[in-house]
């Protein structure tokens, strides 16, 4: 899609609103940004982020404190992924044929056409598995870039110019909702477990934005399937690409598969489309827990076809770290090991969370509360949790819905307190385990913030 002499609104100045307003600019186009924070609010973020002089570019093109119909005045409108597309101007947009896309839709109209797209999305495991996918590619020698929901907006890139061989992103439900023509070559689909229903209002809803990951896909592309998954397998024969499969238990893989991956014990055994059988060790890997083995083989599926030398394969798969806030260690402390897990955002990755130790745990949990059901946690909490420390808005209703356990359970006004209350309670060979099954925007930023937040306290005990 050529930018020069098109008009753009774009509605929300974030990451992916500011990123694409400034390559809308940079390549002759007319821009509208509108925000509802305050102009000193985004003055002071953009500065702080960007510096001065994209603040100096960008103000001439802005509206503040609100979204107004100047946004309809545009051959394109971009929203970002934090706006429901239920918003009042969204729906205007919409019935006045205005294209109305996410900023990752308009990454793929302006894209130079060699670049390959490796797009990831689930309810959990995205980070962890684009950043390892990433990490190979580079290992082999490939140009590529990581981008989406992770780290900088796809459009922050250079993408309309030759040179980036694969983008891998990392995409959300709220960034696939608005997507038209994107096209992924592999596509990704981890898992599929209640979260953002905040949002998306129905778990029908929130399938359907996740499986637009697949919708433009034909048979030369390919969509790597989680085959333990009873969610996806009863939407994979509406994929209309090529389809492989991972799995934790070989008797899950359907029949006939072109390529599959399964794990045996610490073996991941991958049958090539050649028929050929590899075994890959996977004991040597710095990610812990089954749920780790299973983003490892969607990995290994995604690169299957770039990637020849074993040898780089396996080297990348053991110099890989853990991200920041994803089952991270953050100290030992007296024997007590602290593990930051604040990226756990919904009850299946405390699922996860809890089933990768095999020492007693002591779980500080609560924030936002989405609208999930935590009773699901019961029985994990029962088998592996010696303790519970709730916080945040949602530790009523977790108190409630845990009452069974109410002489494990105790309630904490701030992460402090659940810090310091917890370590006086662990004895030597336990874990404090931050695992929050929450959103954190009632007590914090991000789950970044909460989980530095835990960072800190813990340093200060040490």
């Amino acid at each position: 899609m050529e930018i020069r002499g098109l008009s753009f609104g774009i509605m929300g100045m974030a990451r992916s609103g500011i990123a694409a307003a400034l390559k809308i600019l940079d390549n002759e186009g007319r821009v509208f940004i509108s925000d509802i924070k305050t102009k000193e609010e985004s003055r002071k973020e953009i500065v702080s982020r960007y510096g001065d002089n994209t603040w100096q570019k960008l103000a001439p093109f802005c509206e503040f404190e609100k979204h107004t119909d100047k946004l309809l005045e545009s051959d394109m409108l971009i929203v970002s992924p934090g706006i429901s597309i239920a918003n009042a101007i969204i729906q205007k947009a919409i019935r006045r044929n205005i294209k109305t896309v996410s900023e990752i839709e308009f990454g793929y109209l302006i894209k130079e056409p060699n670049s390959k797209i490796i797009a990831v999305t689930g309810s959990n495991g995205k980070s962890t598995t684009v950043s390892l996918i990433h990490h190979i590619l580079q290992n082999a020698g490939y140009k590529s870039i990581l981008a989406g929901n992770i780290g900088n907006p796809m459009t922050a890139f250079p993408i309309e110019k030759p040179g980036i061989e694969y983008l891998v992103l990392e995409l959300s439900s709220f960034q696939l909702e608005l997507i038209d023509n994107f096209r992924a070559d592999i596509a990704i689909l981890l898992n599929i477990s209640a979260d953002h229903l905040d949002r998306h209002s129905s778990m029908e809803n929130y399938l359907k934005a996740k499986m637009n990951i697949f919708r433009n896909q034909d048979r030369n592309h390919k969509a790597v399937l989680n085959a333990d998954d009873h969610i996806i397998m009863s939407e994979a024969d509406n994929i209309n690409s090529q389809k492989v499969y991972f799995s934790s238990d070989k008797e899950s893989l359907p029949p006939s598969v072109v390529e599959s991956i399964h794990l045996s014990n610490e073996i991941l055994v991958w049958q090539k489309r050649d028929f050929t059988e590899i075994k890959i060790d996977t004991s040597n890997t710095h990610l812990l827990g089954v749920h780790n083995r299973m983003n490892i083989m969607s990995a290994i599926l995604a690169v299957s076809e770039e990637i020849l030398d074993l040898d780089i394969l396996k080297t990348s798969l053991s110099s890989f770290l853990p991200l920041p806030h994803r089952l991270e260690k953050v100290a030992e402390i007296g024997g007590i090991e602290f593990i930051n897990d604040s990226k756990a955002t919904n009850t299946d990755s405390v699922k996860y969370a809890l089933t990768a130790f095999r020492k007693p745990i002591h779980l500080i949990a609560g924030g936002y509360e989405k609208g999930e059901d935590y009773a699901v946690l019961l029985p994990y909490l029962k088998n592996h949790v010696k303790r519970i420390y709730l916080i945040g808005n949602a530790r009523t209703k977790m108190q409630l819905t845990f009452q069974s356990l109410k002489d494990r359970i105790s309630t904490h006004m701030t992460m402090m307190d659940a810090v310091h209350t917890a370590f006086n309670q662990a004895l030597k060979g336990e874990v404090i385990l931050l695992s929050p099954a929450c959103a954190s925007f009632d007590m914090y930023k991000n789950y970044e913030h909460r989980g530095d937040v835990f960072r800190t306290i813990v340093k200060e005990l040490g």
